[in-house]
């Protein structure tokens, strides 16, 4: 390496820790001590319906992570790494007063609502009306509980949702810059469910005959038969611009906040930063899609805040499978590369004594 190239890396390093100690966050050195873990239990193993359990053949416990003074919540988290041969688990303290927890994609489909999956070959959110009912249960039975013991320690309570802001659910739930009514609400609900009940919610049927040429038939088959159609076609014309409501599987309180994909990630981060909060506890679907990738996803949070997967609180897509579990481990554990992740029993009060 060339002089001037060592000089102007020192000068980097340099002016990063002075703007940190100016900002009044100084760095702490943080001892990168593995310590391998005896007979340590299987991770995410507490839901195997929903989660394989994870099992690794190298497992490290490493030192605390984060410790905001004053902590108040305890979360135990892990990640994998190639290069250290194997699965590091730490500790962590964060203050309950700066976390969020956001459940990503809680569609309210297929719960009495009045939106459901459209026949006879309509597809939306899992894509089959069987799959979005395991998805709801999921729900009820992990991430609702989840939710409200956390809403009873006072953190804040998030949802996000497809689609642009419209007047509908402006009044039903309280977003960034609104809080409405007991009165705005219960009309909302009541304009929401005739919209939502106006669909004839019926498709085309698949295809009866599909023309195949001689020299590319498997070419020809995929592209009028697609494994994934979600269109007017299959779904009918207008099951996309309804305003998609919060499931009916989780319960809502009027200080939870609903996130509007469409309105982009810099609202959503300035309505964060705005709150106080550097701590996302991350819940909600699909993990292999808009876990990852839509406006709450953890591409986008994880670069402003500290970023914890919830990971038995998470459902991945499972084609051709009856079951999430396969799924759900595979995309967990691939996130793990470059993301803690924690488990609904590894979140927990710190006693005061």
């Amino acid at each position: 390496m060339k002089v001037n190239s060592i000089l102007a890396l020192i000068m980097f390093i340099f002016s990063m820790v002075s703007q940190a100690v100016q900002a009044g966050d100084e760095p702490r050195v943080y001892h990168n001590t593995l310590t391998p873990l005896k007979n340590p239990q299987p991770l995410l193993a507490d839901h195997p319906e929903f989660v394989e359990p994870i099992e690794e053949l190298g497992r490290y416990e490493a030192p605390l992570l984060v410790d905001d003074e004053g902590a108040d919540l305890s979360v135990r988290a892990w990640r994998f790494s190639y290069n250290s041969r194997g699965i590091i688990e730490m500790p962590n303290r964060i203050s309950i007063k700066n976390t969020a927890v956001i459940m990503v994609h809680p569609w309210g489909i297929d719960d009495g609502q009045g939106w459901k999956t459209p026949e006879p070959a309509g597809a939306a959110d899992f894509c089959t009306p069987e799959k979005n009912h395991l998805a709801g249960r999921h729900t009820r039975e992990v991430i609702d509980p989840f939710l409200k013991r956390m809403r009873k320690s006072n953190a804040l309570i998030m949802f996000s949702l497809i689609g642009k802001v419209d007047p509908i659910r402006k009044k039903l739930y309280r977003t960034f810059d609104y809080n409405p009514t007991p009165a705005e609400r219960a009309e909302a609900r009541k304009e929401l469910t005739r919209q939502l009940k106006s669909l004839p919610y019926r498709g085309k049927p698949l295809p009866a005959q599909i023309a195949l040429s001689k020299e590319q038939p498997v070419i020809d088959y995929f592209r009028q038969f697609s494994g994934l159609s979600a269109g007017d076609h299959f779904n009918g014309k207008g099951f996309w611009d309804v305003p998609v409501p919060v499931t009916q599987d989780v319960t809502v309180h009027n200080n939870d906040v609903l996130i509007f994909d469409r309105e982009g990630y810099a609202p959503l981060k300035a309505f964060l930063k705005k709150q106080g909060i550097r701590h996302i506890l991350l819940t909600g679907y699909a993990t292999d899609m808009c876990f990852c990738k839509t406006t709450a996803g953890y591409e986008n949070l994880s670069q402003d805040f500290n970023v914890f997967l919830v990971g038995d609180a998470t459902l991945a897509t499972f084609p051709a499978n009856s079951s999430p579990r396969y799924a759900t481990n595979a995309h967990i554990s691939f996130a793990s590369l470059n993301h803690l992740i924690t488990q609904v029993s590894w979140i927990k009060p710190i006693s005061s004594d």
